[in-house]
């Protein structure tokens, strides 16, 4: 049997001997043996609500050396403890008896796709595993080429390619979801190379470098087991066959037993496509906004007070919302000790969003300030979705100087609508700094998300003094938050009317996030195999 052992609470700087200790003489003045049990850390996070006295919190799991029919008789014990008995059975799966005659074919090397095509592989299906866009390496070396001379590549960037926009990221693993898988996608991680702390950190981070390592790793396993990997190979349509399907991709048709549609958030061109053919996809409600950059060191302080740059507590985040104002508006994606990146997938359009290494040891910290669009206020259908972000991609572009330099705006001037005062304390990282333009993004963007950012900024920096610091750099736009669209699936998670098509992950809407977008990966996957018998068989 295990058991949680939940708030657990030390000083911040308690090394994970002295949890395990603590633990080991709660259990014991509860009745338990110590010697009897084993203890792992589950989850640590920190409290810095009094930055004079910060506190890890966390939780410990508790191997006991009965069953789960003892339950009853420990419960008063469990009561004193303040302990919950938990399921820790690992995944199971189960095979159908329909043969799936062809491969599997799986679109999009995000986490879904990724992940999807790895229980495929492992499990004796053999995926097909394509992606539009290159290689990590060549992904690495196309973006670094963006950067340098301003030439935009619309099938390798930070959207397209190996790991989904996810390899450009900080990393972030944290989800909302409450999903035993979680702890399986993180299990995994780290057997790919992700540091061993993300299975134990309440805000586990990879890092975009290590990230990257990570995502090759699984690709290479993915191949070791039969499954194939095809770069540069753009899903452009497909046909029903007798058994599946013949998908039409950019590198010749492809003849596949069915087709999982893990596509990224950005693939809007295959939206289009999808429409046309008929599948039932809806517009929902997203995010617009910019990225916020403020001085590591500034948010440190302020989060961490004399105890700022402890190794113990690492770089400063914080996650701010509010929903008072009519519009939602709130931070996303914090990148501490990171940058803003060119995000852009489409010719003519400037979109920005964050990275950060594993060390987060860069001079700036970002995060997106994103306001909430509700699909009454873009026209409420898909194509008007699509083009109200391509619309104000296509205007920072214009305001950038039509060079995919990111227009920018002190915090300062943004809220006195004016654009007079350079950066000085605050430098802009996007693309190192070298394409960035003054502009006035409070008249870039709609006029209600323009008050909703104002509203924001002023309101945080009650609750994070120095937030509206008039030195802080905004850079804009920030337009791919989520996907805009939602593909209406079945039970059987098949879209509607298409019986072998699984949309998954993001770019279905199904998902925010690497650890969600994985889930839905697995329980992709999960739905296959209940019903098909591997390709093996």
């Amino acid at each position: 049997m295990k058991l949680l052992l939940q708030n657990i609470i030390l000083p911040f700087d308690a090394d994970d001997s002295e949890i395990i200790s603590f633990s080991a003489d709660k259990m014991r003045r509860s009745g338990f043996d110590p010697r009897t049990l084993h203890f792992r850390i589950y989850k640590k996070s920190f409290d810095a609500r009094h930055r004079d006295d910060i506190k890890a919190v966390c939780s410990v799991i508790v191997d006991l050396p009965c069953d789960g029919s003892d339950v009853q008789k420990i419960e008063p014990q469990l009561k004193k403890l303040n302990a919950v008995v938990i399921n820790d059975t690992p995944l199971e799966f189960e095979y159908g008896n329909e043969p799936i005659g062809k491969k599997p074919l799986v679109v999009g090397m995000g986490p879904a796709g990724l992940f999807c095509a790895l229980l495929l592989a492992e499990n004796g299906y053999e995926p097909i595993l394509i992606d539009r866009g290159a290689s990590v390496e060549e992904r690495v070396r196309d973006v670094e080429e963006f950067y340098r001379i301003g030439e935009l590549n619309c099938e390798s960037n930070i959207q397209f390619g190996a790991g989904g926009a996810g390899t450009f990221s900080d990393g972030k693993l944290v989800t909302r979801i409450n999903d035993n898988r979680c702890s399986y996608v993180l299990e995994r991680l780290y057997e790919f190379g992700a540091p061993e702390e993300i299975l134990t950190k309440a805000k586990p981070h990879i890092g975009t470098d290590k990230l990257r390592v990570v995502v090759s790793n699984l690709l290479k396993r993915i191949e070791e087991l039969g499954g194939e990997v095809r770069y540069h190979c753009r899903f452009d349509g497909f046909e029903r066959i007798e058994s599946g399907y013949s998908a039409h991709t950019s590198c010749g048709d492809i003849n596949c037993s069915l087709i999982v549609l893990a596509l990224g958030h950005s693939a809007r061109d295959t939206i289009g496509m999808l429409l046309e053919k008929g599948m039932l996809i809806e517009p929902k409600p997203f995010s617009v906004g910019v990225r916020i950059e403020h001085l590591k060191e500034d948010i440190d302080k302020v989060l961490y007070g004399n105890f700022a740059g402890h190794p113990k507590l690492g770089a400063g985040e914080y996650n701010l919302s509010d929903t008072k104002g009519g519009r939602g508006v709130y931070t996303f994606c914090m990148c501490p000790g990171g940058e803003v990146v060119a995000a852009a997938s489409e010719s003519g359009g400037v979109v920005v969003n964050g990275m950060s290494s594993y060390a987060r040891d860069g001079k700036n910290s970002n995060s997106a300030l994103a306001v909430t669009v509700s699909r009454e206020d873009y026209g409420n259908t898909v194509e008007k979705a699509i083009e109200y972000q391509r619309t104000l991609e296509r205007a920072a572009f214009a305001a950038g100087g039509s060079d995919y330099s990111a227009p920018i705006q002190t915090v300062g001037d943004f809220m006195n609508s004016i654009s007079k005062n350079e950066p000085t304390k605050v430098m802009p990282t996007y693309m190192n700094g070298n394409r960035v333009k003054m502009s006035r993004l409070d008249k870039l963007l709609p006029i209600y998300v323009t008050d909703a950012l104002k509203r924001g900024i002023s309101l945080f920096g009650k609750r994070l003094p120095g937030f509206d610091s008039p030195h802080a750099v905004l850079s804009g736009v920030e337009t791919r938050t989520s996907s805009p669209v939602r593909m209406i699936r079945n039970e059987n998670m098949t879209g509607v009317g298409f019986e072998r098509i699984y949309p998954c992950g993001e770019g279905a809407g199904y998902a925010g996030g690497i650890t969600s977008a994985a889930v839905d990966g697995i329980k992709t996957a999960t739905e296959i195999m209940k019903k098909y018998s591997p390709v093996s068989k």
